[in-house]
């Protein structure tokens, strides 16, 4: 699963994890991504000691043979984390989804954690080009689910995106325990206060999109309206 950063994905995560048939992994190349660029964020230190640092053990280890019992292996990526250091041959063997969100509500929220940000920390450009490099591979559009599709709607985004993917869906995805988790990566402190307070997909009732939009300064509307064209155009794809 691709995304970007504050979209859902943990708690995309926590459903996948609540299916018997399922193990998980927490954004596997942010180590990788942090020794790479040199990039600066909340819990640096920590994760450069607990993750890998090589991109092809890594690689490795997502390939390797499932336990048994398991059928689907759910890989939490960050799309930002892809630097070009990093290679990208192990995609072939996998089958992938995409989850966007409005650039405008990402940084109104990324910013709360991270102050500083550019296009390349949401990861919007870097998504398409996956996409893209994954449809050229297939011939077939890949899935692209919408982050607020899946909060108005959870069974039947669910539903629609385990169908495009082959598997069965199972109504254990739209709940789980609150609390933390052994397989959240080591910089839950910094970013899921919120996913570790929930036991599913919260109703919602999201502020108009014009408020959100009054929020953010000069320099994050700039990076917004740099955004947009990339969400608009995987938006073309999505499920529903």
């Amino acid at each position: 699963m691709w995304s970007g950063p504050r979209n859902i994905s943990t708690a995309m995560m926590r459903a996948f994890e609540n299916r018997a048939d399922t193990i998980v992994v927490d954004e596997p190349f942010y180590a990788c991504f942090l020794a790479a660029t040199g990039a600066d964020h909340p819990g640096r230190d920590l994760i450069l000691k607990e993750q890998p640092t090589d991109w092809r053990r890594v690689a490795d280890g997502l390939m390797a043979p499932l336990p048994k019992g398991t059928n689907v292996f759910y890989q939490k990526h960050m799309c930002h984390h892809m630097v070009p250091v990093i290679g990208l041959d192990w995609m072939a063997g996998m089958r992938h989804a995409f989850l966007i969100r409005d650039p405008r509500r990402l940084l109104a929220s990324y910013v709360k954690t991270r102050s500083e940000v550019t296009l390349a920390d949401i990861g919007v450009e870097r998504q398409l080009e996956l996409f893209e490099r994954v449809l050229d591979r297939d011939g077939v559009v890949p899935p692209v689910i919408d982050s607020a599709d899946v909060l108005a709607g959870p069974a039947q985004a669910l539903e629609g995106l385990c169908a495009r993917l082959d598997i069965p869906f199972e109504a254990a995805m739209l709940s789980w325990p609150k609390g933390r988790r052994d397989s959240d990566g080591v910089w839950a402190p910094w970013w899921y206060e919120n996913v570790e307070n929930s036991s599913g997909f919260a109703p919602q009732n999201p502020r108009p999109i014009d408020e959100v939009w009054a929020t953010l300064d000069d320099r994050l509307k700039a990076i917004a309206e740099e955004a947009m064209p990339f969400y608009e155009q995987m938006g073309r794809h999505k499920i529903g």
